[in-house]
């Protein structure tokens, strides 16, 4: 079974004053990763033609780990976590080239029908390879930052 992995490259405008990748940017990439994801699983542009199908991005939650800087070469790949006939909980992981993870993005997505414009279970083939993936993601360990809330620590 082929996994899910993105490419890129960190681009000389994504970087700000700080001398590194931007915050947004780190979001750009994941919201990438998402396009690519959707590609993989046979959601391309002719896939979301065909089946009158889409996804939406619900709801996202980026922990920034390390800085990426300018040429650095970013590696994405992704976990799903949890599934059912509408929806992928995924958790998306940025290594840099040392294969250190610098940022994670927990992701909640929505399954599209566009002629309806509401929500709609997954097309066969693309609900097939999504099991086929989070029955090998079963295996892995739970993400150390997936389920976090934002909050201050209080002794």
């Amino acid at each position: 079974m082929e996994q899910f992995q993105l490419q890129q490259q960190v681009k000389n405008e994504w970087v700000d004053y700080n001398g590194h990748m931007n915050d947004a940017e780190y979001a750009k990439v994941f919201s990438i990763a998402v396009d690519e994801f959707m590609n993989h699983i046979g959601l391309h542009e002719e896939g979301r033609n065909t089946f009158k199908y889409t996804i939406f991005t619900l709801e996202t939650h980026v922990c920034y780990l390390k800085e990426a800087h300018e040429g650095g070469q970013l590696t994405v790949t992704s976990q799903i976590l949890d599934l059912d006939q509408k929806r992928i909980h995924i958790f998306f992981t940025m290594e840099n080239e040392q294969g250190e993870t610098i940022s994670t993005s927990e992701q909640m997505l929505m399954g599209m029908d566009t002629t309806e414009d509401r929500p709609g279970p997954f097309p066969e083939s693309v609900f097939e390879k999504l099991k086929e993936m989070y029955e090998a993601d079963r295996e892995k360990p739970l993400p150390k930052q997936a389920g976090r809330t934002i909050g201050i620590k209080r002794k």
